[in-house]
């Protein structure tokens, strides 16, 4: 077993001894995913480019613990709505290959539209 199929076992397990399943719907669990990804936007909010990867060991601490809480809810997520997250991500890479070929777009950082 892999280890992001343990941890999908234990936030399972975590969710449902605390009786919180009835609360974990897709919906739900997507709402807490974007509030989560707003409290670790919110640690590099005015920051530089330079600032923001020279962080001090409290912010990474900080920055680590709202980069887990995104994680959860993620996995969370897949779990309710039966999805393999590795699967999915190899799909979607696949799919951003071809959509973003490397003689194409080497160096330029547009939407694949505006190639």
């Amino acid at each position: 077993m892999d280890s992001l199929e343990q941890l999908r076992q234990r936030l399972a397990q975590f969710a449902a001894v605390r009786d919180w399943e009835q609360f974990h719907s897709p919906k739900n669990l997507s709402m807490a995913l974007i509030a989560e990804t707003a409290e670790l936007v919110e640690h590099f909010q005015w920051l530089s480019e330079l600032q923001s990867s020279q962080l001090s060991s409290e912010k990474k601490q900080a920055v680590s613990h709202e980069l887990a809480d995104v994680l959860i809810y993620l996995i969370r997520i897949a779990d309710k709505l039966n999805i393999d997250l590795i699967t999915a991500a190899e799909s979607k890479i696949l799919i951003n290959e071809t959509r973003y070929p490397v003689t194409k777009v080497k160096g330029d950082a547009r939407r694949a539209s505006e190639y």
